[in-house]
């Protein structure tokens, strides 16, 4: 299956990134990085700049239906300059109207607001996002992982890097799942 992984160009939590890529990489999936303009992203290790990753793939050039799932990593920059690009978030919005399985960590829900995607749905998040996600009509729990099964689309939610391991099995299980389903 091929996986977009969607970044803004600079402000990516690089962990984020990098472990939910090799997993995906490691389970015989395809990671596709989709950005919002082609070159590099630059990635960071929390305020620090850290290394930089190819785009293959730039929003407005590619859909939802070339994916069976999105991956949204964090970082606190990443999905800030995401829900400030129209095309960004039309991309996330399609994974939804067209019922592909999501995967969201940290800050990433910001985009997930923005989308219009978090009323009735159940997910966590980092912390400080608690009130955002409330007021767009979501229910935010603080867990390490939390799967929503409304309709039309799974999501899959975690909180920090520190849950990354339960993440990255749990969005491969689910994305898993719809692949057979849809199969």
């Amino acid at each position: 299956m091929r996986i977009a992984f969607l970044t803004a160009p600079e402000g990516v939590e690089q962990v984020g990134l990098t472990e939910p890529w090799q997993a995906a990489k490691d389970a015989g999936h395809e990671p596709v990085l989709v950005s919002t303009q082609s070159g590099e992203i630059q990635a960071f290790n929390h305020l620090d700049k850290a290394d930089t990753f190819p785009v293959q793939e730039v929003v407005g050039e590619t859909s939802a239906g070339d994916f069976g799932g999105l991956v949204l990593p964090g970082g606190v920059a990443n999905p800030d300059f995401l829900r400030m690009d129209e095309k960004a978030v039309a991309f996330v919005r399609d994974f939804f109207d067209r019922g592909l399985p999501v995967a969201a960590i940290c800050h990433a829900p910001w985009t997930l607001i923005e989308a219009d995607v978090v009323r009735g749905r159940v997910l966590t998040s980092w912390p400080s996002l608690r009130t955002d996600l409330r007021n767009a009509g979501g229910t935010w729990v603080d867990e390490q992982v939390q799967v929503c099964d409304h309709a039309p689309s799974k999501l899959v939610t975690s909180r920090k890097p520190d849950d990354l391991k339960a993440f990255c099995q749990t969005f491969l299980e689910v994305f898993a799942a719809e692949s057979r389903q849809a199969a």
